[in-house]
């Protein structure tokens, strides 16, 4: 009789954990409205339309005018990247853009890739879908969401699409072929802004997953940085059994365990005692300077677009040289710390003007500067490690491309706290914190790899089955 009452109790106890523990994996789907005013009874337009970039001479005029009206303050002296964007490098990039900048043609480059835009919980999202040119016979090509961050585009993902869609055309193996969607975040681009408080992460991986959906991929892989990030994490806790594989070119640990506090103070002395290798030492430390100091000096933007991002914002939105310099400040010292100590910041060592004036102009043309910046309230405004997403560890297959000059350094033992599945990690030679943009061959090759190892791994759990 007790036998068989402590067998049933056990058996209940063992199932109400495995429901309990299930219910917490994944991140419920919620169905919201963001669009002006209240949800209408009759249903949502699923159509997908073409888009292509447009602007009017007047447009143009208005910017050239503001341009010549520009007031210039000029620099300490010696100060070159270290108080902010150096004004007299200022000067050579307005008048650039103001004299010799094609936007006409830089417009021709963004509609070369096809582009639509579809309505989704009430919001017009725009995304570019770029198909393979040709397909080996009885193959297909696999579908990759890539999604971008702050002070990004789309526009970064340029150079990366054809090496992913048409890799023997570039020199790099064939062995996978991709479909590649790239959705402008809403609030970012030509993606409409959220009409109303609250639209954060989960938010956008929400409409991403109904996206891919609309598009019939109910199988796909999620590649980000940045802000793409922690969007395509979400969207891998809110449908893990549809997305095929994680890759990141960024990873934040948003709480901290007491083993990874004790590795910042001890882990310089004893490595391996926290999974540390040579080069995770070598990237963090000394901590105070490259860990902490680091992040009190680059963190200043995150902490006004957290607060008040409307105050700053109607600045950035009316003064189109006040938006690039506070743009093109972060492509200077987030690809290199050390292009602080230039006069022009190192800028065009890894990029030409008309790629990153081409990315400024995507915030500028469709005035999108507020909306972007209201993102960081939206996800930090509730406190770091409080909302549920924090705090569910991700199970699809991982891959991390560790790039070197990313803000801050993330160990695979840290991430390994979140992501339970990293298949692949791997320290890139070179590049900071835009990936894509910067280094698109290494990252389209660390993607291949790491897409590689998730179909080897489904291929022998089949062949187990």
């Amino acid at each position: 009789m007790f036998l068989e009452i402590f067998l049933t109790l056990a058996l209940g106890t063992i199932v109400y954990l495995f429901l309990s523990r299930k219910k917490e994996e994944t991140l419920p789907i919620e169905e919201e409205w963001w669009g002006k005013g209240q949800k209408s009874d009759s249903e949502e337009d699923t159509t997908v339309r073409p888009f292509k970039v447009e602007t009017t001479e007047a447009e143009l005029n208005d910017l050239f005018r503001r341009l010549d009206q520009t007031r210039f303050t000029e620099p300490l002296e010696n100060s070159f990247f270290q108080y902010g964007f150096n004004s007299v490098y200022l000067r050579k990039v307005v008048s650039y853009w103001r004299n010799q900048f094609n936007w006409k043609k830089q417009v021709e480059v963004l509609n070369k890739f096809p582009q639509f835009k579809t309505k989704i919980e009430g919001l017009d999202v725009h995304f570019v879908h770029v198909k393979p040119p040709s397909l080996p016979e009885g193959r297909s090509a696999k579908p990759l969401l890539m999604v971008h961050g702050w002070p990004g585009s789309i526009y970064e993902f340029y150079k990366i699409i054809p090496l992913l869609t048409d890799p023997a055309s570039h020199g790099l193996s064939d062995e996978h072929i991709f479909e590649v969607i790239c959705p402008s975040i809403p609030g970012y681009g030509f993606s409409e802004a959220s009409h109303k408080k609250g639209f954060n992460s989960v938010s956008a991986a929400c409409i991403f997953y109904k996206l891919m959906c609309r598009l019939g991929f109910h199988e796909f892989y999620a590649q980000g940085g940045d802000w793409g990030w922690l969007i395509c994490t979400n969207l891998a806790q809110i449908a893990p059994n549809h997305v095929k594989g994680l890759h990141l070119n960024m990873v934040s640990v948003t709480s901290m365990r007491f083993t990874q506090l004790l590795s910042i103070l001890l882990g310089r002395y004893f490595p391996g005692l926290f999974g540390f290798q040579d080069e995770d030492v070598r990237r963090m430390f000394p901590f105070l300077k490259k860990g902490l100091y680091r992040i009190l000096v680059e963190a200043g933007y995150a902490h006004i677009q957290a607060t008040k991002p409307d105050t700053v914002g109607c600045g950035l939105n009316d003064s189109p040289v006040g938006l690039a310099a506070y743009i093109l400040e972060k492509f200077s010292t987030w690809t290199d710390p050390e292009f602080r100590k230039l006069d022009d910041g190192g800028l065009e060592r890894k990029y030409s003007l008309d790629d990153l004036l081409t990315n400024v102009m995507l915030y500028w043309v469709p005035g999108c500067m507020v909306s972007a910046m209201r993102f960081y309230k939206e996800n930090f405004g509730k406190g770091i490690g409080t909302q549920k997403h924090e705090k569910l560890p991700v199970q699809v297959p991982t891959g991390i491309a560790s790039f070197p000059n990313e803000v801050l350094h993330t160990p695979r033992s840290w991430a390994q706290q979140k992501y339970i599945n990293i298949i692949s990690f791997n320290f890139m030679p070179r590049g900071g914190h835009f990936a894509a943009f910067e280094e698109p061959e290494l990252l389209a090759a660390d993607i291949q790899q790491f897409v590689g190892r998730v179909e080897k791994e489904e291929l022998w759990r089949e062949k187990g089955k």
